[in-house]
């Protein structure tokens, strides 16, 4: 039996993490898809009405699943959240298992969301139907880096502050320059609903890093000398701190 010590973790919790960032995506496919076929059978494309102005909550609920932002979200959560459920110190190894996290949750996301879909239009699962030739390599490789950014969330200052509001950021931008929808009612519904909720989480974040920071600068005393780098030189039977000093990086006496 291996002795992992009171404060390391087991040799099985990456594994753990990993299995459970898999198990993330392929949920986050598969309920984007049955969201998609949901959302199709409450809609009559042979009508006018509903092509031009039709909208219902199950196509809302699709717009805003089954979206470049929100999947590109589902890999940043889950790499903040694998790092987190491992407690990663931030560093090296912390960057890769997010990353490695994200690219698992987005390629587990594209093969659930072809299976559901593949099942829903009544074909056999058991084809390289299931297997997408363009999707899963791009799940791949843009769920490294989207992972890599979940990572980087705990991280302090501006770093973490630019990886928090990555996900907001990038969906108001697509809403603004790609709307969903299949008409203009259901688009704009989901530009007011995308751009108020990623304003609403922008403001609170940039509020709380702006607070964080005030705390630790207010915690911090006030700087000494010695701090810098200067090395106090003192007069015979001297105390530092309770006497006269000179300090090698200066040339007068500091009076304490």
């Amino acid at each position: 039996m291996i002795d992992t010590g009171p404060n390391e973790r087991p040799p099985s919790r990456p594994l753990r993490t990993l299995a459970g960032a898999l198990a993330a995506g392929a949920g986050f496919g598969a309920l984007t898809a049955l969201a998609n076929a949901l959302a199709l059978s409450t809609v009559d494309l042979e009508s006018r009405t509903a092509t031009t102005e039709g909208w219902s909550v199950a196509e809302i609920v699709s717009l805003l699943l089954d979206v470049g932002w929100a999947w590109a979200g589902s890999a940043v959560l889950i790499g903040w959240l694998t790092v987190r459920a491992g407690n990663a110190a931030p560093g090296p190894d912390a960057l890769l298992r997010g990353a490695v996290a994200g690219a698992l949750a987005l390629a587990a996301a594209t093969e659930a969301y072809a299976v559901v879909e593949t099942v829903h239009d009544d074909r056999s699962v058991f084809s390289w139907e299931v297997v997408d030739p363009v999707w899963l390599p791009a799940a791949v490789v843009f769920g490294f880096p989207l992972g890599a950014v979940g990572a980087c969330i705990p991280r302090p200052g501006p770093v973490g502050l630019l990886a928090r509001v990555t996900v907001p950021v990038g969906a108001a931008l697509q809403m603004a320059v790609q709307p969903p929808g299949r008409n203009e009612v259901l688009s704009t519904i989901g530009r007011v609903i995308v751009w108020t909720s990623a304003a609403a989480t922008i403001a609170f974040i940039v509020y709380r890093f702006l607070g964080t920071e005030r705390r630790r600068r207010t915690a911090l005393p006030e700087a000494h000398p010695a701090w810098n780098g200067a090395t106090p030189v003192c007069h015979d039977h001297a105390v530092p701190d309770e006497g006269v000093c000179a300090w090698r990086s200066g040339s007068h006496p500091a009076e304490f």
